[in-house]
């Protein structure tokens, strides 16, 4: 692709399109972004900003007729804990929008490459105790909730469609923007619903961006790459969870987790550790450590945190009580159980 060419991003307001738009802009690309509703002015003044709601074909199919993109980076999704709390409309965005996406691509005379955000959701809950295997492309995925499910299904329409296609299946993001401006109560609620020995993959925003402005030019195609960090960002959950608390000044407001019950394979949520071999051959991506990405996101809090400290041991108090295993039953993690009560049916579709 030349890089006068465009690309279409969707999903570009969220915590990974903007990095990946910025990532584009400086790279001389041309960039169209959606938006679904109207937003705060974040993205590059050169942008071409369409709003446009990806759940109505007609409006995708116009949308992609007149940008006619070089490329297609498909990043709109509806994530946890929300997805859960309406099924009908996760779908929606998350399957539905995809499949017209790549039906109104195909209908082009000169057709994009389709770039597909995916995610590590797809291969269910993974037991670390009985599991010990890196996840690669070639492991058979099983989706065991409702996200995992989702992306899975989309994955397939983007397999099957004659496009030259690249999936990118993401580990956990590490955002730099301070959580303080995002953070809210069911954040800290669903970060504690976790295993804290669920063995998590991280990955550094930036080296997400650098990924999908490789992947729109990469001659490697119709293959799933996998997106994480360095050995460095191979954690624990809970590990993953209290360096991005700390980061921003909120460490005393994490509520105590539990550990995943060993004995079952279904307790747990569908996070690992990758293989990125092939991925890093191929996209050449993995900058920042562990470390790196948590230096940063201290350095942008700055103030704010030294606030949040001053305020966190009183807060911790007074939520105490709200935590979700607080006077629960059992001694390990029961992250779909929690779901369900809080946000809803987290089961993956029929």
């Amino acid at each position: 692709m030349d890089v006068r060419d465009s690309v279409l991003v969707t999903g570009a307001y969220g915590l990974v399109g903007r990095p990946v738009v910025d990532r584009l802009v400086a790279d001389g690309i041309k960039v169209t972004a959606t938006a679904h509703r109207t937003v705060k002015p974040a993205l590059p003044a050169d942008v071409d900003v369409r709003r446009v709601d990806l759940t109505e074909s007609d409006q995708v199919s116009a949308l992609v007729a007149d940008v006619a993109p070089s490329a297609i980076v498909h990043l709109a999704a509806y994530i946890p804990p929300l997805c859960y709390a309406d099924r009908a409309r996760a779908r929606a965005v998350n399957v539905d929008a995809t499949a017209a996406l790549v039906r109104a691509a195909q209908a082009m005379t000169k057709p994009p490459r389709f770039v597909h955000a995916s995610s590590m959701a797809v291969y269910g809950s993974r037991n670390p105790h009985r599991h010990r295997d890196l996840l690669t492309p070639e492991t058979p995925p099983l989706a065991s909730e409702l996200y995992g499910c989702h992306k899975l299904l989309a994955e397939n329409i983007v397999r099957a469609s004659s496009l030259e296609w690249s999936i990118l299946r993401l580990a956990g993001v590490i955002t730099l923007e301070p959580l303080v401006d995002y953070g809210d109560f069911d954040s800290f609620y669903f970060g504690s619903i976790m295993p804290e020995d669920n063995r998590c993959h991280s990955v550094d925003v930036r080296d997400v961006a650098s990924a999908f402005a490789a992947a729109i030019t990469t001659p490697a195609i119709r293959e799933v790459l996998m997106i994480a960090g360095d050995d460095s960002h191979k954690v624990t959950h809970r590990k993953m969870a209290l360096a991005g608390a700390d980061a921003i000044g909120m460490g005393p407001l994490m509520f105590p987790g539990r550990r995943g019950d060993p004995d079952s394979d279904t307790d747990w949520f569908p996070m690992d550790w990758m293989d990125t071999t092939r991925s890093e051959e191929v996209l050449s991506f993995q900058r920042q450590s562990y470390s790196d990405s948590y230096e940063e996101i201290r350095a942008r809090a700055d103030w704010k945190v030294r606030r949040m400290r001053m305020m966190a041991p009183v807060l911790a108090r007074a939520m105490r009580r709200r935590a979700p295993y607080y006077k629960q039953p059992g001694q390990y993690a029961d992250p779909y159980g929690r779901i369900r009560d809080r946000w809803g049916d987290p089961s993956p579709d029929v």
